[in-house]
């Protein structure tokens, strides 16, 4: 039946040779018989292969994609609720960008093999990517800061995190720099989009930190005078036309100046500001359920200056605390993590602070997602005793009682910045170490609660003690998706390899 084909479906044919075992006929509606099974291959009937089409429900012979992010135009507006035009929802669909009608998932992870099969820019192969240490991560892509940041100072990568639009489901990366914070879209990870960037309200300096709620990023940075809060309605980067552009503010909350973190609670609608120029650095509590309009509720400056820290809804084994507020801050100037019931705004209650063995600068902390334990890095003990990087574990089923429960030791000497769990791993950010990923499934032992199971190194140039590489990472997409933010880099997009 070949001669009757379009040359475009004899190429398809051809390729289809070369990629199916045991292959028996190419029929005119490009089905093909595998071991006695038919298989569909071109949904749309637009020539174009389901493996190679970028709107496998519409025909789209073209290929148009205006906006390069690997969906075609007509799918790209057809539904809102169906990103990549496969008739499956977004709300359901295991690969929303990617068009995948049978939502094949081989290895169950709730990922679509479809997005697992991305082709990467570089493999881990043999413990390198490209230039990268690497170990079980691939390197999806990477911009640079030159591109990330404007020319104000001396343009430097900082904190990251990370936004899922819930009409599209397309992933964002919101990665701060010195001088501005940069927007980026990574719904096609290897081939990531710089949308624009929010410049800096007043000077420019390393630390500039942003989170997320309800659609919005709240940035703040330190050492930068009367800055305040930027807030950013996160939906205005829907459908750009004209790229990259230069944003503005929805909102500045000025009731702060300089601030060093910003933590958002969102079960309670709660920003907590902290190191800021109020309060003793202290957190201020801002009400940003109306994200236009923060209202100030106050601060507590009696626990001292918090470097960083997290707020959580408490559902941990301690019932005595179950549905409270609590704020657990690590507290570095004073050598302390002190934790916080900050139900009342009006009334904080001191549950307990404490300190521990050979302390350098308690940095950040972050729960398992069992609240019973908290792992903590401290960003300074590599450089003052020698350490190898030291990350400490402590059990919290008792709030008002933390106990030491144990301490993980690293491979190298680089120091220990940010950390966030996720499931069953931690996602350290370890500076000129990288990228390390520790399984956490025995966290309850005394020895051995943590193990290296993957890393992607993007400083390959040694994992000494000082402070550049890595500065944060976000592990939570649900595409598996892993954003890095690199001091000197920029944005680095990795993803565990696939089995």
């Amino acid at each position: 039946m070949l001669p009757y084909l379009s040359w475009s479906k004899k190429l398809n044919c051809v390729f289809l040779f070369l990629l199916v075992i045991n292959m028996t006929t190419c029929k005119k509606n490009d089905d093909v018989v595998v071991d006695d099974t038919i298989v569909i291959l071109d949904d749309d009937g637009d020539g174009i292969l389901n493996l190679l089409d970028n709107c496998i429900a519409i025909a789209n012979p073209n290929q148009e994609d205006a906006d390069n992010d690997g969906v075609g135009d007509l799918c790209d507006g057809s539904d809102p609720n169906d990103n990549d035009g496969d008739g499956v929802l977004n709300s359901v669909d295991n690969c929303p960008n990617i068009a995948n009608k049978d939502q094949q998932d081989l290895d169950n992870d709730g990922i679509g093999d479809v997005c697992e099969s991305v082709t990467p820019l570089f493999y881990c192969e043999n413990g390198i990517a490209g230039v990268y240490p690497c170990k079980g991560y691939d390197l999806l892509s990477n911009i640079p800061v030159s591109v990330l940041a404007n020319n104000i100072g001396t343009p430097r990568g900082s904190d990251i995190w990370g936004w899922t639009d819930p009409s599209t489901l397309k992933e964002y990366a919101i990665i701060g720099m010195s001088n501005s914070t940069a927007f980026v879209d990574i719904s096609n990870p290897v081939n990531p989009v710089f949308l624009g960037r929010i410049d800096t309200e007043t000077s420019a300096n390393v630390w500039r930190d942003v989170k997320v709620y309800n659609n919005f990023a709240f940035i703040v940075a330190d050492g930068v005078g009367e800055h305040g809060m930027q807030v950013f309605d996160l939906t205005r980067l829907r459908n750009l036309i004209n790229i990259p552009q230069t944003f503005t503010s929805d909102a500045i909350y000025a009731d702060v100046g300089s601030c060093h973190n910003i933590v958002i609670n969102e079960r309670e609608g709660i920003a907590y500001l902290v190191g800021c120029n109020t309060f003793n650095g202290g957190p201020a509590f801002v009400d940003i359920s109306n994200p236009v309009n923060p209202i100030n509720m106050g601060g507590y400056a009696n626990s001292g200056y918090t470097h960083d820290a997290q707020v959580v809804t408490y559902e941990g084994p301690d019932l005595e605390h179950l549905g409270k507020q609590i704020y657990v801050g690590s507290n570095g100037n004073s050598d302390e993590i002190v934790i916080l019931d900050v139900t009342d705004k009006q009334n904080v209650i001191e549950l307990s602070r404490f300190s521990y063995a050979q302390i350098g600068y308690a940095h950040q902390g972050w729960f398992t997602e069992n609240q019973e334990f908290f792992i903590l890095g401290d960003e300074t003990d590599e450089l003052d005793f020698g350490f190898n990087t030291r990350t400490l574990i402590f059990d919290f089923s008792d709030l008002d009682n933390p106990l030491l429960s144990s301490t993980y030791s690293g491979v190298s000497q680089a120091i220990d910045h940010n950390g966030y769990v996720k499931g069953n791993n931690y996602y350290l950010a370890n500076y000129r170490a990288g990228l390390r990923v520790l399984e956490i499934s025995n966290i309850e032992s005394p020895v051995n609660s943590m193990n290296e199971v993957g890393y992607f190194d993007t400083y390959p140039e040694d994992d000494n003690a000082d402070f550049d590489g890595v500065w944060s990472v976000y592990p939570y997409f649900l595409s598996g998706n892993i954003i890095i933010s690199d001091i000197q880099g920029g944005l680095f997009v990795v993803r565990k390899q696939s089995i």
